[in-house]
């Protein structure tokens, strides 16, 4: 089948296209740069510009599915939740052949009454996929996790090494199902195969529960690190968030704090039950994604 994946050239991005390729199917990779994912063609698409999206589209005639993957966890300039989950996803939608199957990265907690921007854009983009008339199929993900990830490779582990005793939100309470990319990958490509899965939308969460908490202290593990866990207010927290937003570069925005007490976690069965999914366990990679393995 021939396949056009958007934000190929993401984490995510590469353990599809990788996926796809392992199982026989022809891909283009579209990114803003344009490059080669392995073995995948390149092409040059910015999907924020219908324009872009429709001279992309048009050098495809024969598509068979389509899979968009394209998605920011926090805003910056014109890079806009609204403009990338939502407007992006529109412009992707309207060139996408009626023909073509439609598989499209969501995230748990999609809402479009959330208070968090960045949930809130992913419950709009839904909205837009179940109206669109296509034979499509909605995933969401929880965590991601994986050599290369952005979470456990780079937030978790400054939060952990970076001041003297490490921050706990709260109680640490909050819920979490991280799932590996090669999970999700594994899904995306399954559903090409499974007619079963058109019309529907799949939590995808890993085979293990944890709170922040454990989370921490895994992450600690996995460096070898030994250092006190600290619990910070959530009243503290709720003053601080705004003020570290002012920041360059925040170490954690209002949206991600939102989610973060939010919690992220569901049923991993209805999607295991049907993909076949690896259900890899986080405490298996971790040391790898960090680093020390």
């Amino acid at each position: 089948m021939n396949i056009l994946v958007t934000g190929a050239s993401g984490f995510v991005g590469r353990s599809v296209v990788a996926e796809l390729l392992r199982r026989g199917h022809t891909v283009v990779a579209a990114s803003r740069e344009g490059g080669a994912v392995g073995a995948a063609t390149g092409l040059k698409m910015d999907v924020t510009d219908l324009g872009s999206v429709q001279r992309a589209f048009g050098t495809l005639p024969d598509l068979g599915a389509v899979v968009h993957l394209v998605g920011i966890i926090a805003q910056k300039g014109a890079q806009t939740f609204e403009r990338v989950h939502v407007e992006a996803t529109r412009h992707v939608l309207s060139s996408t052949p009626r023909r073509a199957r439609y598989l499209h990265m969501s995230a748990l907690g999609a809402d479009p009454a959330s208070p968090s921007g960045y949930s809130r854009s992913k419950g709009e983009a839904e909205s837009l996929v179940r109206a669109s008339g296509l034979d499509f199929t909605i995933f969401r993900p929880s965590l991601i996790f994986g050599p290369g990830d952005d979470f456990f490779g780079r937030v978790l582990r400054q939060l952990v090494s970076l001041p003297p005793v490490v921050p706990q939100i709260g109680d640490g309470k909050f819920p979490f199902r991280p799932v590996s990319a090669l999970d999700v990958a594994t899904a995306f490509a399954q559903a090409l195969e499974l007619p079963a899965s058109v019309g529907q939308t799949y939590a995808l969460t890993g085979p293990q529960e944890y709170t922040f908490r454990e989370l921490l202290e895994l992450e600690l593990g996995a460096l070898d690190k030994r250092k006190p866990i600290v619990p910070v207010p959530i009243a503290l927290m709720n003053l601080a968030v705004p003020i570290m937003g002012l920041l360059p570069s925040p170490p954690i925005t209002r949206d991600q704090y939102l989610m973060l007490k939010a919690g992220n976690t569901a049923d991993p069965a209805p999607a295991d039950t049907l993909f076949g999914l690896p259900m890899l366990h986080l405490e298996d990679l971790l040391p790898q994604i960090v680093g020390k393995r």
